[in-house]
């Protein structure tokens, strides 16, 4: 009795349980079946229009040729001229997507010979790109490195994300019953192919091949994830396999598209996982920069330059951070010890190392002293007081000229000999140069650097020299030129 007066009080509660786990699923299973159809694509999928258009895009002759070279001109004058606009503009009438959609598809579907014509045709497509930029910026007299041009030149994670992403984005638009134009011309802008065969043909053609290979590894870095972004979707909205009737010659494509399939997703992680090294490389830099150089404070005039710190990756064994610092204050031993050790506590950061260039001597003081000397001097000579002004005057104006273009040279060798261990001997001297509407006296400094620096190193060091003496001298017109 007892116990049946038990399971009668549990009978209630243990059917409301069950009501609530038949609710739980229920809604469960709604939540599913939403998602599903939010983001489901394959029942509005056209796989032969999309094969037929991707193929259609794949040849490069005729018209498209010469739509490309076109396009190759207006991206070489627009990054020349530093217009994004123009570069935007050059994109979107830009036919090189084609052959990459081509591979990407080909491997999926097992298409040996649609691999072999996308991979003809894409040779084809890199070397007139390189061809007619190289002839652009050969013949064109007006060379500057632009910002639009070197963004070109160091591609990092966010290259490898925008080319994969946006390649995802471009084979469903395209696969797609009723294409999406608006994507496949947001990709083209996105992705950038054009730009970078544009800067490696500036980099062949002003004769800096760093240049030209960091443009190509950009490109390389796009071609490969959009490539591999239509193969996962090719093969995730299970496109129709290529059959052949002889069973053991489908075999052997099957390997050689597997084959090839692998060779380029191994460069493709590669570079992927370099790009990442490098990206959390530079995140703990910056975060240890700010909590320790950028915290301190000098006593006198000391001052740390931050638009002059540089951080370079090049692998886990090859990195360094510089920091560069003026004023007539230096960062003493024990601090910079301190520095090295904080470094250390950064797993990413341990095998980096921290270069620390320090001078700069503030002469304000003795263009002071100069003029009470001049004063003193010229005093007992002086009869009036209006005479003594309009001495004082002149001569002030004079000091001002002088002072201005006055180069402390023993004090700067002496500081770039520490701070570049690498270099052999320096001169100085005036040179007066003129425009025909105005003649200016500009300060040029000879370096020589010795022989075992390599050519990349010693254009880098050049630069960072030049950097170093405006900012020391406080004169933009300061100019290196380096003997051989």
């Amino acid at each position: 009795m007892g116990e049946n007066l038990f399971r009668e009080d549990e009978d209630p509660l243990h059917k409301k349980g069950e009501d609530v786990k038949k609710d739980f699923k229920g809604l469960l299973g709604r939540v599913m079946i939403f998602a599903r159809d939010l983001l489901e694509i394959r029942s509005n999928t056209d796989p032969a229009a999309t094969k037929e258009s991707i193929i259609a895009d794949i040849p490069f002759k005729g018209h498209t040729s010469w739509i490309l070279v076109c396009s190759i001109f207006i991206a070489s004058v627009g990054l020349n001229a530093n217009s994004t606009a123009v570069v935007i503009g050059a994109m979107l009438i830009s036919p090189l997507m084609g052959p990459i959609l081509g591979m990407g598809m080909s491997l999926a579907i097992n298409d040996i010979d649609l691999l072999r014509r996308s991979l003809k045709n894409f040779i084809v497509m890199v070397v007139l790109s390189v061809l007619t930029a190289y002839f652009f910026f050969a013949i064109f007299p007006i060379r500057d490195e632009s910002s639009e041009l070197l963004a070109r030149t160091r591609p990092d994670i966010r290259d490898v994300l925008i080319a994969f992403f946006g390649g995802l984005a471009l084979v469903i638009a395209r696969a797609k019953k009723g294409t999406i134009a608006s994507v496949i011309f947001g990709v083209a802008i996105a992705t950038a192919l054009m730009p970078p065969l544009c800067t490696v043909g500036f980099g062949l053609a002003i004769g800096k091949p760093l240049y030209a290979l960091g443009a190509m590894y950009l490109f390389t870095i796009n071609t490969i994830f959009i490539g591999l972004a239509t193969f996962l979707v090719i093969k995730y909205l299970r496109f129709p396999m290529v059959r052949y009737a002889n069973s053991k010659r489908r075999q052997l494509i099957a390997r050689v598209a597997s084959i090839v399939g692998l060779a380029v997703m191994i460069p493709a992680g590669f570079t992927f996982y370099n790009a990442l090294l490098e990206a959390r490389f530079k995140e703990q830099a910056r975060d240890f920069l700010a909590q320790t150089i950028e915290k301190y404070e000098f006593a006198g005039s000391g001052r740390y330059v931050d638009n002059l710190t540089e951080i370079n990756f090049i692998d886990r064994n090859n990195a360094f951070i510089e920091v560069v610092f003026m004023g007539n204050e230096e960062v003493p031993e024990n601090v910079l010890n301190t520095w090295r050790s904080q470094k250390n506590e950064y797993h990413r950061l341990k095998n980096a190392e921290l270069r620390v260039l320090q001078g700069g001597k503030d002469d304000s003081e003795e263009k002071f002293n100069y003029v009470s000397e001049l004063y003193e001097a010229k005093k007992a000579e002086l009869l009036t007081k209006d005479e003594r002004i309009r001495v004082l005057e002149e001569e002030l104006a004079n000091l001002s000229r002088n002072a201005s273009k006055q180069i402390p040279f023993a004090e700067v060798v002496a500081e770039a000999k520490i701070n570049y261990e690498n270099l052999a001997s320096m001169g100085f001297a005036y040179r007066i140069q003129t425009d025909f509407t105005k003649t200016d006296t500009i300060p040029v400094f000879e370096v020589k650097w010795n022989n075992n620096l390599r050519r990349s190193e010693r254009e880098n060091t050049t630069q960072k020299l030049l950097s170093w003496l405006r900012t020391r001298l406080q004169d933009s017109t300061v100019m290196v030129q380096v003997v051989q």
